[in-house]
């Protein structure tokens, strides 16, 4: 049943997905829209690569506080309605995709967003919090030996379905499936990164180097 709840839920989710963080910060305090260098995406790895890694972090926190303020919206559709723990996780889910698709496709900016990485954090946590911070664990760990925050991002991004599936054993098979498809998306959405990468050509972040990359 479609509610004024479930409407203002899928509507809010959206719009907080779309507050293109990376962009309007970037032109805020550094006059720079970071979706003209770099990789071109207004997500918080292209702010590390163009602003460095204090205004990279900013975004990437606010991204990530976008993905969890969207999914728990889901406690907004329970206020109207009585609801299991496997229909209240699916709510959230479908939030939580929903602020990705407006950060990928932000009404705010023209539609062009960035990859979504933090975003999905933001949904990780609100849905599983353990896995979540293994994931984070798994990001600072390869972010510190590699210095490339997009090859962090990737392997955070797997590390979700593995320890699911695995390590905390879900029984809610709609989770798993999640886990699957995050996978799918980074593959899709780091394609260009995954390229320099493979050639050696890809820049590397030092989170306790000062200087700012020049623009």
């Amino acid at each position: 049943m479609i509610s004024i709840y479930l409407v203002s839920a899928v509507v809010l989710a959206y719009l907080f997905g779309s507050i293109p963080t990376a962009v309007w910060f970037g032109q805020a305090f550094y006059g720079v829209d970071v979706r003209e260098y770099g990789s071109g995406n207004a997500g918080a790895t292209n702010t590390f690569r163009v602003l460095g890694p204090k205004a990279g972090a900013v975004v990437m926190f606010v991204d990530i506080f976008k993905g969890f303020t969207s999914t728990n919206l889901a406690y907004l559709i329970e206020a109207g309605q009585s609801t299991s723990n496997v229909q209240f996780v699916n709510y959230q889910l479908a939030l939580g995709v929903i602020a990705v698709l407006g950060h990928l496709f932000p009404v705010f900016a023209g539609f062009r967003g960035g990859k979504g990485v933090a975003t999905l954090f933001g949904m990780i946590l609100a849905i599983h919090a353990p896995a979540a911070l293994l994931c984070v664990t798994v990001f600072i760990v390869i972010l510190l030996t590699t210095h490339y925050v997009s090859l962090s991002s990737i392997m955070a991004g797997f590390t979700f379905p593995f320890s699911i599936a695995f390590l905390f054993k879900t029984s809610i098979p709609s989770v798993l499936l999640y886990g699957i498809a995050i996978c799918a998306l980074i593959l899709i959405t780091h394609q260009k990164n995954i390229e320099r990468l493979l050639k050696g050509h890809e820049s590397k972040v030092y989170l306790f180097k000062n200087k700012k990359k020049k623009i």
